[in-house]
């Protein structure tokens, strides 16, 4: 596994090179993507891990779920990945953990996701990355609370929940312990 001042810096040059590529300057990006130029600029240079919301408007610029920009900063895809190969991301901020457990390949509409949260974590994204993106969440551990729009779910260990994701979702775990989830996401 590599570590994720690495991956942070591959994060980075991808981020720059997709904006080089639409050919927009930093000020063009932050008002597409409601961003302020100065976090854009940290995270192209590695000088900050983005956050997950962050990282959520910027897939929703690029038309790219979070794990095919991820997966951008992979070598070569492969159809297996062991566990100790997987890639972990990190929101240190909102105590949100993202492993990547599906080989990474851009040629597919279908990942899976292991998400973590710790007690307390409030994720607030406020659009999908890919408009129309399917989703099912399976909580393995803990309890957790989705909103989907304007409706709150309340998931127990064992229940799932799939949802069609077209606004605003939000993550929240009140604890006591960690929530643990599997997401399979379908980009349509």
């Amino acid at each position: 596994m590599r570590s994720e001042n690495s991956v942070d810096l591959l994060l980075g040059a991808r981020l720059a090179e997709l904006r080089a590529q639409h050919g927009w300057s930093l000020g063009e990006l932050a008002e597409r993507s409601g961003i302020s130029r100065s976090t854009l600029s940290r995270a192209e240079r590695a000088e900050t891990s983005p956050t997950a919301a962050v990282l959520n408007r910027l897939c929703h610029v690029y038309g790219r779920t979070m794990s095919q920009l991820l997966s951008e900063v992979e070598a070569a895809p492969a159809p297996l990945v062991r566990a100790a190969d997987q890639q972990v991301w990190e929101d240190r901020g909102s105590g949100f953990v993202r492993r990547s457990v599906s080989p990474p390949h851009t040629g597919l509409r279908g990942e899976l996701v292991e998400g973590r949260l710790t007690p307390g974590a409030d994720l607030a994204y406020d659009r999908p990355p890919v408009p129309g993106l399917e989703q099912h969440l399976w909580l393995l551990e803990g309890a957790l609370e989705v909103t989907v729009g304007e409706r709150a779910h309340r998931l127990g260990a064992g229940d799932c929940l799939r949802m069609r994701v077209s606004g605003a979702t939000r993550f929240r775990c009140s604890g006591p312990g960690e929530a643990r989830y599997v997401l399979a996401v379908v980009r349509p």
